[in-house]
């Protein structure tokens, strides 16, 4: 029993051993129901913030102290679940952002093959287009195109121009070309949390031409979250359902870490985060991934690291949760 307590209380020390995402083992995705990777990619966002690459580190660092059991959901997800830390996403062109989106396809072709269900780490917002191009249409999917809970501040539906400071296949358009190659349902879709400074009055327009189902945050406030999550339920019922989630939809005061921080609105605070990924509890959740965390930005207590953690286990929660009772 002492030996126990020991080996428990070790594994929640951050700053000790060999890092992983939540302590699990690191091994491939063959036999697994659930994985976790790191997708340590950050010239899809083209700017001068590229230090989203050191997300997935940051992450892994920290989430030993995380919480090991879902209080809500009665559920202990590494007991019910067969998880394991997969590593990362190799970036032999790290700046090649073209070849770096191939490379996350490929990466994710062979964990779709697996048949293990992909929890990622990033990394800026283009990854969601590296993996939604392996995921779409794939074997976790059941051939289908996959439908979003999108969590975000900006759409990442830019139509208007075709790079991003360079980046093609960006952090601004993959809502857009996994669309046009049929691997996301927009009409089947939520974005929910828009509220990124417009520069231009049409910014909206792109979403809403795809068919996704647009809910801004000053729509999120008027109308209440359980509208909101209702509306979810209905959209996304029946669907292979990826939830992206770019922590950029928080509040810059719990989520200061940030690429492309919008200060100038209220965004979610943890509370409401949870409640509307708590939409598809019980769906069919063929993966998810968080972005856009910048760790060199971080608080001295590493909150925003902390809180993308707590975001990716409520993913890991649910999706466990299916296992556990043959979802």
């Amino acid at each position: 029993m002492a030996e126990e307590h020991d080996r428990s209380m070790m594994e929640n020390l951050y700053w000790w051993g060999i890092p992983t995402m939540f302590r699990c083992p690191n091994t491939g995705p063959e036999g697994m129901d659930i994985v976790l990777a790191g997708v340590p990619h950050s010239t899809g966002n083209g700017t001068t913030e590229r230090d989203q690459h050191l997300g997935p580190r940051a992450v892994r660092n920290i989430s030993a102290l995380q919480r090991r059991c879902h209080g809500t959901f009665q559920l202990d997800p590494w007991a019910s679940a067969k998880i394991a830390d997969i590593g990362d996403v190799p970036f032999p062109r790290a700046n090649d952002n073209e070849h770096c989106i191939e490379q996350i396809t490929r990466f994710y072709s062979d964990v779709d093959a697996s048949g293990a269900r992909p929890v990622s780490v990033g990394g800026d917002h283009s990854i969601t287009g590296g993996i939604v191009q392996a995921l779409g249409c794939g074997k976790i999917a059941g051939g289908e195109p996959v439908s979003f809970l999108h969590l975000d501040a900006h759409t990442d539906v830019f139509t208007k121009v075709d790079h991003f400071l360079g980046a093609k296949k960006s952090a601004a358009h993959w809502g857009a070309y996994l669309a046009d190659q049929g691997k996301v349902d927009p009409k089947r879709s939520m974005q929910i949390g828009l509220r990124g400074h417009p520069r231009t009055l049409d910014w909206l327009e792109p979403s809403y031409e795809y068919g996704y189902n647009v809910v801004t945050m000053k729509e999120f406030r008027k109308r209440g979250i359980e509208d909101v999550v209702a509306q979810s339920k209905e959209v996304l019922a029946g669907r292979p359902v990826y939830i992206t989630f770019d922590l950029d939809c928080l509040d810059p005061t719990i989520a200061p870490a940030v690429s492309n921080i919008e200060p100038g609105e209220k965004g979610f605070d943890i509370d409401e985060a949870v409640g509307l990924l708590h939409a598809v509890r019980g769906l069919n959740i063929v993966g998810g991934d968080v972005v856009c965390m910048m760790p060199t930005k971080d608080s001295a207590n590493n909150i925003t690291a902390m809180t993308a953690t707590s975001i990716l286990f409520e993913m890991v929660s649910m999706m466990a949760e299916n296992v556990a009772s043959g979802t």
